[in-house]
């Protein structure tokens, strides 16, 4: 096949030099200098698994540190009552959204049970009941027959269960509730109902009205039930002079006199108000002990995140000086100190924080705390010498050493002057590395009880944890947002930290060290 030319024709005038009798200089560069923080920086961008895991990283920083100062409760509010329940905020539960209302299922409720509820709803005003999820119908052998059972599986308020609640208090505390009664509208004392008026059941202070000794209501003819509450002929305890139920025309008794004081029947969610100024609130709920786990998880992820700092900047200290001397001499020294670390690295870190925890804080040489942190600080700074190790072989051979050891400078000098300097960005990304590794082995010891630092710091992630799977079956909330905020830390900061050092080293893109 033959070559085909293609020729354009331009006019004369068309044609011209373009620099003909021209001064050709250089122009200068409208672009700004990027330093190499800068260029890091460019370069971390880009990692969009690392930028999300950093937003991600400063909120739960953020949340850490200002949950337990933004939170009305703090780690000594706890209620014997409240316990292991779930999220409530009164407002959002009042809108029957299915969230933060203080729901769970019950299984297994009977008639009696639907009445004890029912009895609670009446005379509060507070409805435990918020819905029947199923209704089950079967046949058992009851006394040589059988007969059919209805059970429902209900869904009720964990705040509103309780119902009404005996309390003994002072004659002048008496007289506090009804003060604070008339001041807010709110009824905490219900009238007292004589044991001997329902069959002698006396555990049973939700009973208020007509019943058997197994605590089945008596219904009128009309289905409703026969309040029994103790009248002027009951030996009352104090004067009452606050608001009265519906129906009380002045003849009830809200109290009887039990050894210099008073017993009586709250409305425990009335009594809470009273007691903390406030309806029950919790975010996440409370715990085994019936603290305020939103506030309890900032204060134990504060912690951690400060105790692994600390750790993580005593650990670079040591361990940068450590191996500046063994990778600057190298030789005879270099190998008396590698068999150092060689000895204390074969050392299990578990045995280690165990030891320290029988030997010294059980003899009283240390708090728990000290020794746990030496336990961290005994081994943990053998990585960093070996990272800087390796730095200081790789940059001592360099010629901008050369020629400042060619002027004179001193050793220290050109240690921590010009080699240490050009491996910081390297060392200080591997910080943000070692710090979910101290964050997740303190969980761990705590979790498992090896360490105990409720004493000292009040509580951990681990120690919530802990207590959490204790009642994960009855209130999984309690173990579920510990874990989930533990392992966000745990992720966000191995990708935060691989995503820094992929940015200060790019040669080290992807490779594990």
């Amino acid at each position: 096949m033959k070559n085909m030319e293609f020729v354009e024709s331009i006019s004369q005038e068309q044609f011209q030099f373009v620099q003909k009798d021209a001064q050709l200089r250089d122009h200068k560069l409208e672009t700004k200098a990027r330093g190499y923080i800068g260029d890091a920086f460019v370069r971390f961008r880009k990692n969009k698994s690392s930028v999300i895991a950093a937003w991600v990283l400063l909120f739960l920083l953020v949340y850490a540190f200002l949950a337990p100062i933004v939170s009305p409760y703090t780690l000594d509010d706890t209620d014997g009552v409240y316990y292991n329940a779930p999220a409530f905020i009164p407002a959002i539960a009042k809108l029957n959204l299915g969230i933060m209302d203080g729901s769970r299922t019950l299984p297994s409720q009977t008639q009696d049970s639907l009445n004890a509820w029912r009895g609670i709803a009446e005379e509060t005003g507070y409805d435990p009941v918020l819905g029947i999820v199923d209704t089950r119908v079967e046949t058992i052998l009851y006394r040589g027959q059988e007969v059919e059972r209805t059970t429902y599986t209900i869904e009720t308020n964990r705040y509103y269960e309780p119902g009404v609640m005996y309390r003994t208090m002072s004659y002048e505390e008496f007289e506090k509730v009804q003060q604070w009664q008339n001041e807010t509208g709110i009824q905490v004392i219900y009238p007292y109902v004589d044991p001997e008026d329902i069959n002698g059941i006396s555990d049973m202070p939700n009973v208020w009205y007509k019943c058997d000794n197994k605590g089945t209501p008596k219904l009128d003819k009309d289905g409703n039930l026969v309040p029994v509450y103790s009248t002027r002929t009951h030996k009352a305890g104090a004067e009452y002079n606050s608001l009265r139920i519906e129906g009380d025309d002045g003849s009830y008794v809200y109290s009887t006199a039990v050894s210099g004081a008073v017993k009586v029947r709250v409305c425990y969610y009335n009594y809470y108000q009273y007691k903390n100024g406030m309806e029950p609130t919790y975010l996440f709920g409370t715990d085994i002990v019936g603290r305020d786990l939103f506030s309890a998880i900032g204060k134990g992820a504060r912690f951690s995140i400060l105790f692994a700092i600390c750790v993580s900047a005593i650990n670079l200290s040591l361990g940068a000086v450590y191996g500046a001397i063994q990778g600057y001499y190298g030789g005879v020294i270099d190998m008396a100190l590698d068999r150092v670390s060689d000895i204390l690295s074969g050392v299990p870190f578990t045995v280690v924080a165990t030891l320290f925890q029988f030997h010294l804080v059980l003899t009283g040489k240390a708090s728990a705390l000290e020794a746990f942190l030496f336990a961290f600080v005994l081994t943990g700074w053998i990585g960093m010498a070996a990272l800087t190790r390796k730095l200081f072989y790789r940059f001592k051979s360099q010629e901008f050493v050369m020629a400042a050891r060619t002027l004179g400078a001193s050793d220290a000098r050109l240690m921590f002057k010009h080699i240490f300097p050009n491996g910081l960005g390297t060392i200080i990304t591997s910080c943000a590395l070692v710090i979910p590794g101290v964050i997740g082995s303190e969980t761990s010891l705590t979790y498992l009880g090896i360490v105990d630092l409720n004493a000292m710091v009040g509580c951990t992630l681990g120690t919530l944890l802990s207590s959490g799977q204790a009642s994960m079956t009855t209130a999984p909330h309690a173990m579920l947002w510990p874990s989930v905020y533990f392992a966000l830390l745990m992720i966000c900061f191995n990708l935060f930290g691989n995503g820094l050092r992929d940015a200060f080293n790019p040669s080290m893109r992807g490779v594990e060290d």
